[in-house]
């Protein structure tokens, strides 16, 4: 049986997002240790910065030429910039942290709620950091589909071990912030639902604009992957692997040059 190509756009979407709940629900229920946590996320950023390199970056420069890459790579950079500051003032600034600075930022939130009379603390930063997080990387599945129809299995492959330590690292910095296990989960399952979606429309949206729309939009995703990495992942991966983040970043990133060169 032969679906269509939207709808398989929406499934490996759908499958990549997938981890971010597999991530969360070993974060949350089992005792992993904060350094494994640490280097798994130190791989996941080497990985998606090969994939950054050598699929996205590249396929863009030949699709639109450097104007675009450019402008596209680096204005995704900036908005995701804009949007992770104006997050971290909202309480979202250490979401993906697995040890205790969620749960003092969680704190810190709620006491200059109190003194405001509101009750509500960072859980909808949370969730929109983590929407922020990942619908880059999903449109990214889609917009590989544009040109023959077939999926950059790289791209699924990379994105899904990126997304892993994703989760984990964020659900078990939730559970130490005092978030329940409903609410952790239900929020990852709803961004693994979104990122399929996010996939869905990264190839029906733009199958019918010229390359270099496409080019500067490939661009844009990979400027704000690599935003996100750089704020977020690189440093929860520092924190407790320290001198050996370095090294277990790339062989991350070998193993996705591996998979490029053999798919």
């Amino acid at each position: 049986m032969t679906f269509p190509t939207w709808v398989l756009a929406g499934f490996w979407g759908l499958v990549s997002g997938s981890a971010l709940l597999v991530g969360a629900a070993l974060g949350y229920f089992a005792q992993v240790p904060q350094r494994l946590i640490a280097a798994i996320m130190a791989f996941g950023s080497g990985v998606l910065i090969s994939t950054l390199s050598l699929e996205l970056m590249e396929e863009a420069y030949e699709k639109g030429g450097l104007n675009s890459t450019a402008a596209g790579f680096v204005g995704g950079a900036a908005v995701y910039t804009l949007a992770n500051w104006l997050l971290a003032r909202s309480g979202a600034k250490h979401r993906k942290r697995s040890g205790q600075e969620q749960a003092q930022e969680r704190s810190s939130v709620q006491q200059n709620n109190a003194k405001d009379g509101a009750e509500a603390d960072n859980g909808m930063a949370l969730a929109i950091g983590a929407l922020l997080d990942g619908i880059p990387e999903s449109i990214v599945i889609g917009l590989s589909m544009l040109a023959g129809g077939k999926v950059s299995m790289v791209a699924v492959v990379a994105i899904f071990l990126s997304n892993l330590p994703e989760g984990l690292s964020s659900a078990a910095g939730m559970k130490k912030a005092g978030h329940s296990a409903r609410y952790v989960l239900l929020l990852w399952a709803g961004i693994a639902l979104i990122s399929g979606v996010a996939s869905l429309i990264g190839y029906t949206l733009f199958s019918g604009f010229s390359n270099e729309v496409i080019a500067a939009t490939m661009a844009v995703s990979a400027g704000a992957v690599l935003a996100m990495i750089a704020d977020t992942m690189i440093p929860e991966a520092f924190e407790e692997a320290h001198n050996f983040t370095g090294l277990i970043t790339v062989l991350g990133f070998l193993v996705s040059f591996f998979l490029s060169k053999m798919g």
